[in-house]
């Protein structure tokens, strides 16, 4: 390999895509980034277009070759970073979508694994794939879409069908159809997995109508999933040397490679993970087992909890309550908020996720008074983020037999200085904030550069620094603080019951 060379990471999120050059010191030389439009019907369905998706990822290579032509046919590989438990459709002959991905927020396959005979397999469900039976993963998904759309159940029985989440549908159109894979990190989240033999179950896929010929082959996290050249607009081919789910790319750009480490990602949803080890974990309910990757044969596991609406509730106040006109407005808007105000901000839009897994409970705003206003309602929003991933934090504590003493934390909401003191103050712990958001997609191009033999692991250590807040409240102000959020949750539960 040349001196001088360059490295892609793709981070395909829930909001939009971003592309990362990287140099060959792995430092951040450019990023581009895109937003796709959120599809959601009167049914709360929530959907993405792949069509838009992959033509916003052309695009954005192209933007990024057009200002830096002369680093073209210098870039070595590729790294992707996708969005998880989202899960589309198409057909394998011509590349074509047979219907929109379903997005990982979608509770359409509620009612599925919720039928009798399903829910009186949880227990199977959780042994083989170390999941809690969900509509939140994407095997329910799937069921929706054999149960709903002809086009979908006609292509199986002519074996014309691809079936796979985000990374196997680019990593399929990328190759033009010459490759179609996934990786464990990202099959793990399918509710289809043998956690332990990283293989699809027949068993699963019997159980959720799932063709099991339809799914993408399973490879290594670093492997060469296949060349391209984006559509012609890189001068040659380049491997893709890595794909992974977006946070165990976080996950594994922190640096959080032994056991015990642990991550919060404050993106649309949140992810609390916990690098386990190179064994399955026995944790409590709401905390799930999954991998985190698998390089040259060798899986490292993690525990994890998942928000559905973590940093998304900030979109909710900016696009549909219109309470702000940017998400930088709402750090001074705390500070400003009535101290004494108690309002409480449930962000179930569309469900719970760790630990009640209630697709059916709905967001709820209790407790408000005549201090209450835009501030302290803004304020509530934000204090819920906090709430949430804590609790998921006290339960990975209890299924851990070591300390945890640091919070690595990634993502565009940890720029909210106001949020990420809350954040030490509620859990307890040292909160390390990197000086550079893009731990997803910087994780992806990391592992591809790693997986070429372009970077070396040392690569974890050279590039991030952090700002570091600790508490500063005693630990009876915060146990209070938990329990009125609890009260506001289970008031939130008992509602939907109703």
């Amino acid at each position: 390999m040349a001196d001088d060379f360059y490295v892609i990471g793709i981070d395909q999120s829930t909001q939009g895509t971003k592309v990362l050059l990287l140099d060959r010191l792995g430092a951040i030389v450019d990023i581009k980034s895109m937003p796709h439009r959120q599809i959601i019907n009167d049914l709360g369905y929530v959907e993405h277009d792949l069509n838009e998706i992959y033509s916003n990822v052309i695009a954005l290579m192209q933007e990024m070759v057009s200002e830096h032509a002369t680093c073209a046919d210098k870039i070595a590989c590729v790294g992707l970073s996708v969005q998880r438990e989202t899960v589309g459709a198409w057909s394998k002959s011509s590349l074509l979508p047979l219907y929109n991905a379903i997005v990982w927020q979608c509770a359409r396959g509620a009612d599925f694994v919720n039928s009798p005979e399903v829910k009186s397999k949880s227990n199977t469900v959780r042994a083989i794939t170390g999941l809690e039976l969900s509509e939140y993963f994407s095997a329910a998904k799937i069921t929706w879409l054999v149960d709903n759309v002809d086009v979908v159940k006609e292509s199986a029985q002519k074996n014309d069908l691809c079936i796979g989440n985000m990374d196997a549908f680019l990593i399929s159109k990328l190759t033009g159809g010459r490759s179609f894979y996934t990786e464990p990190s990202n099959a793990s989240r399918t509710q289809l997995m043998d956690l332990k033999n990283l293989c699809w179950s027949e068993q699963l896929c019997s159980l959720f109508k799932v063709p099991i010929n339809s799914l993408p082959q399973i490879k290594d996290t670093n492997s060469c999933f296949g060349e391209t050249d984006f559509e012609g607009v890189l001068p040659h081919k380049i491997p893709i040397h890595a794909a992974i789910g977006d946070s165990q790319g976080a996950l594994f750009a922190h640096g959080c490679l032994s056991s015990g480490q642990i991550k919060a990602t404050y993106g649309t949803g949140s992810s609390i993970m916990m690098n386990s080890g190179n064994n399955t974990s026995e944790c409590c309910s709401g905390i799930v087992n999954s991998v985190g990757w698998s390089i040259s044969g060798n899986c490292t596991y993690v525990l994890e909890g998942n928000i559905n609406y973590s940093a998304g509730i900030i979109s909710y106040l900016k696009n549909d309550l219109h309470l702000i006109n940017s998400p930088v407005e709402t750090e001074a808007m705390a500070r400003q908020a009535n101290a004494s105000d108690k309002c409480l901000f449930v962000p179930a839009l569309s469900g719970l996720g760790a630990p009640y897994f209630n697709g059916k409970v709905r967001g709820m705003i209790l407790g408000m008074s005549r201090t209450t206003g835009k501030n302290e309602i803004v304020k509530a929003a934000l204090d819920s983020i906090a709430y949430q991933v804590t609790d998921i934090i006290d339960l990975l504590k209890t299924s851990y037999d070591g300390e945890i003493c640091d919070l690595n934390v990634d993502g565009g909401a940890t720029k909210n200085a106001y949020l990420m003191q809350l954040q030490s103050d509620i859990s307890g712990l040292k909160v390390k904030v990197p000086d550079n958001a893009e731990l997803s997609g910087l994780g992806a191009a990391y592992l591809a550069g790693i997986g070429l033999g372009v970077y070396g692991q040392s690569i974890l250590d050279s590039n991030i620094q952090h700002t570091v807040y600790k508490p500063e409240q005693e630990r009876g102000w915060a146990l209070d603080k938990k329990k009125r959020w609890h009260k506001a949750v289970e008031a939130s539960i008992n509602y939907a019951l109703d």
